[in-house]
């Protein structure tokens, strides 16, 4: 009995040395734990500043392209209300009637229905100067109209201030400006679309309609990577959208 118990004293000593070893290991890792987690802690630091640095310059940037080369801004187009100029011309007119008139102004037919207009048409989004405009309401059939005068009119066309020129030049631009964005935000865009879709050649309704959807989804991808507020936003109105995400009050573009 005595010889066993030496020799369990003996494991015993074994087993606290090990012990011993086992706990100095332990206070090493969690030194070494310690001081990787505060160099961690100073490299998400820092890298949350890189981030915050590079954020302020794609804005400046951004704000610079849209305010140099590719300024977007609300124009008026100065209509006046039905009830003014119903007054002015007919003062036997009834308020019923001014009524309808109000509100076909506030209607659209776009694509086979009759859509509202939010901002009773009395505005549009120009890209580059004031006279190169988009519809607020995204209706482009002055596009498909004249192209399908142009299949059966022969001869040049004279018409300088034709809106499908006006619509054909806006949209280019605005994938010109899109495609650059995605640049320099680092976005990948969902939807492939070359700078010179919309001029050159004159596109069929159901390629420009395919055309002017991969835009509009584009824009869309863009803002919603930029947290732009989603509330603002309206799937066919391109132009508006790319205002909205090229905004200053855009808080977190350049993220």
């Amino acid at each position: 009995d005595t010889e066993g118990l030496l020799r369990i004293k003996e494991e015993n000593q074994k087993h606290y040395r090990r012990a011993q070893r086992h706990q100095d290991k332990k206070e090493k890792i969690q030194r070494h734990n310690r001081r990787l987690g505060d160099l961690v802690e100073k490299k998400s630091f820092d890298l949350k500043t890189q981030h915050e640095h590079l954020a302020n310059l794609r804005r400046t940037h951004i704000l610079e392209l849209t305010s140099v080369i590719f300024p977007i801004e609300e124009v008026k187009t100065s209509m006046r209300d039905p009830a003014d100029v119903s007054s002015e011309s007919d003062n036997a007119m009834t308020s019923s009637t001014v009524s309808k008139l109000a509100e076909a102004r506030r209607t659209t037919y776009l694509s086979g229905r009759w859509v509202c207009d939010d901002h009773n048409g009395d505005t549009s989004i120009s890209i580059t100067g004031p006279w190169i405009t988009l519809p607020n309401n995204g209706d482009y059939s002055a596009y498909y109209n004249w192209v399908e005068e142009k299949k059966t009119t022969q001869g040049p066309d004279m018409e300088h201030n034709n809106p499908a020129y006006t619509i054909s030049a806006a949209l280019c631009y605005a994938t010109q400006l899109v495609n650059t964005l995605s640049l320099i935000l680092d976005v990948n865009l969902p939807k492939k679309l070359c700078n010179r879709q919309f001029c050159g050649e004159n596109l069929s309704r159901h390629r420009f309609t395919r055309a002017v959807k991969k835009l509009n989804a584009n824009i869309l991808h863009l803002c919603f990577s930029q947290h732009v507020n989603l509330d603002l936003l309206h799937p066919l109105h391109t132009l508006r959208n790319l205002m909205y995400l090229v905004s200053p009050d855009t808080e977190n573009l350049g993220r």
